[in-house]
């Protein structure tokens, strides 16, 4: 639906007959809004069914729709506050610039009359209105929009404009820009959804599974293809700058070796066996002292940058200095795990 309607979108008269449509929704008629019901509540389905997969939960899922009369009451408070000016056009403006010569300036409504996109929430990101109603019912610390880096300065203007409205908290807003994926195909073709992904790379998973000669006999070979997976395609989007465009290859994704996601829970799996056979319960009296080796040495030393680590990226909200910890943690383990074997060691420095 969404490829043909946008290839149908170039028509003109289709263009419209949306706006058409878009009129009537803010207008309140009783079958336009029962129609958009019916597709929210579809959406929203699919939205909660393919985060599942992701291991992703939302508490509220709060769209375009619910802040219409609202984005309304936001703009009554800038005609009230003097920052709404009309143009010759009769489109409504706010200035943004520090003479107030127009030279920079942000359009919220248009000339008919309908709000336009930063009076009101389209997601992902957040409006005005939202950004003033959730201040309102969660009295947050700081509120954090993460959409791609092309709405950059959508979201300048945002705070900007709740800055000259007199709401100071607008200096806790911050934007998280993530860049582009480039060169991603499924063998559905160029469009690229995100189910279409993630059962690609559970597909892909199974086969590299099936074709690996060390690969163990699994209860649901299935499950674990798709835990694998999604760990690959995690740690390739998290392992660079958000805000960089990269070339995506699933063959470099899911390789079993390197700085991949396959590669860390290959480590966690071998870990996890070693525990297993050697007693899986966690020993909070280790005696640390007892290890002398370079190698056991290095992974203690690493592991003592954890809390820095995830200080660090709390700062800069940049997941990518948790993922090269983690992945430097995995060489180190590998190495440890060849020079420092458990069987056959004495009991305090198998432990």
């Amino acid at each position: 639906v969404y490829v043909q309607i946008n290839k149908t979108a170039e028509d003109e008269n289709t263009k419209k007959l949306a706006k058409e449509f878009f009129r009537k929704l803010e207008e309140h008629d009783e079958q336009t809004l029962s129609l958009w019901k019916q597709f929210r509540d579809f959406s929203i389905e699919e939205y909660i069914r393919i985060y599942k997969r992701l291991g992703v939960h939302f508490d509220e899922y709060s769209g375009e729709s619910f802040y219409r009369e609202k984005s309304q009451e936001v703009l009554k408070m800038l005609e009230d506050k003097g920052l709404l000016q009309k143009t010759d056009k009769g489109t409504g403006i706010v200035d943004l610039s520090e003479k107030k010569d127009l030279s920079s300036f942000a359009t919220l409504v248009r000339s008919d009359r309908t709000s336009l996109y930063i009076t009101r929430q389209v997601s992902p990101s957040v409006d005005l209105a939202a950004a003033i109603d959730r201040m309102n019912k969660y009295s947050w610390d700081t509120m954090i929009y993460v959409t791609d880096k092309g709405q950059r300065h959508h979201f300048q203007h945002l705070f900007q404009i709740l800055k000259l409205m007199g709401y100071d908290w607008a200096e806790r807003c911050q934007h998280v820009s993530f860049g582009l994926v480039q060169g991603m195909k499924t063998r559905r073709g160029e469009v690229i959804f995100l189910e279409d992904v993630l059962n690609e790379v559970r597909s892909r998973m199974l086969q590299n599974m099936a074709s690996a000669k060390t690969t163990k006999e699994t209860e649901d070979p299935m499950e674990t293809a798709e835990k694998v997976g999604l760990a690959a395609l995690i740690i390739q989007d998290f392992r660079g700058l958000l805000s960089s465009d990269y070339q995506f290859s699933w063959d470099r994704a899911l390789q079993s070796r390197g700085d991949t996601g396959v590669f860390l829970q290959y480590t966690h799996a071998r870990l996890h066996s070693l525990e297993q056979m050697h007693g899986s319960e966690q020993q909070t009296d280790v005696n640390v002292a007892c290890l002398q080796e370079p190698d056991a040495i290095a992974v203690l030393q690493h592991l003592l940058r954890y809390d820095e680590v995830l200080y660090r990226s709390s700062q800069d909200l940049q997941p990518k200095h948790i993922v090269s910890f983690l992945l430097t943690l995995s060489h180190l383990a590998a190495v440890a795990h060849k020079t420092l074997p458990v069987k056959g060691s004495a009991p305090d420095l198998a432990q």
